[in-house]
């Protein structure tokens, strides 16, 4: 089966899907690793679980929730891109958006900590042009963002963050 993105090189007969049954334990595995990650990540000022399996670097995304107002953070990949940095909702390929994209498409205005340092950042979701021309960046910071885009029929959101003076 073809990818609907041609940009995308993995094929989804050469990806292993998630099975549906386990998507959700999969889910509540990455929501308790994240949460442990964000805390000792915050509380070493960077200097611990500063990597994904892999060695990929993490960075702490601050936000506002969508409904609750409250403020929310989670560890993702650390995506810099010149003085911008990119968030890629993936979520392992899975067929749902993961909940912090509804989050940052609500409540665009987020924060970003790499090491110790945390900056202000406007969020906003990269057209389908945009996304085209930074695959290839994003597979030279993580390659297996192209088997997760394979993995689903969904597009993967990438958000295009800005730094912003408040």
């Amino acid at each position: 089966m073809a990818s609907k993105f041609d940009y995308v090189k993995a094929r989804r007969e050469e990806v292993d899907a998630i099975p549906l049954k386990w998507q959700g334990a999969v889910q509540r595995v990455m929501k308790y690793y994240t949460r442990f990650n964000v805390w000792v990540y915050k509380r070493s000022s960077g200097r611990l679980m500063k990597n994904f399996p892999g060695g990929f670097p993490v960075c702490i995304v601050g936000m506002t929730g969508k409904r609750s107002g409250e403020r929310r953070e989670i560890a993702l990949i650390h995506l810099p891109w010149n003085d911008k940095k990119l968030l890629v909702a993936s979520q392992g390929g899975m067929e749902k958006h993961p909940l912090w994209y509804f989050n940052i498409s609500a409540n665009p205005l987020i924060d970003i900590m790499v090491g110790g340092d945390t900056q202000n950042y406007l969020a906003e979701q990269a057209s389908p042009e945009e996304k085209r021309e930074l695959w290839p960046h994003l597979l030279s910071l993580y390659p297996d963002f192209d088997e997760y885009q394979a993995r689903t029929d969904r597009d993967i959101p990438v958000f295009i963050c800005s730094p912003a003076k408040i």
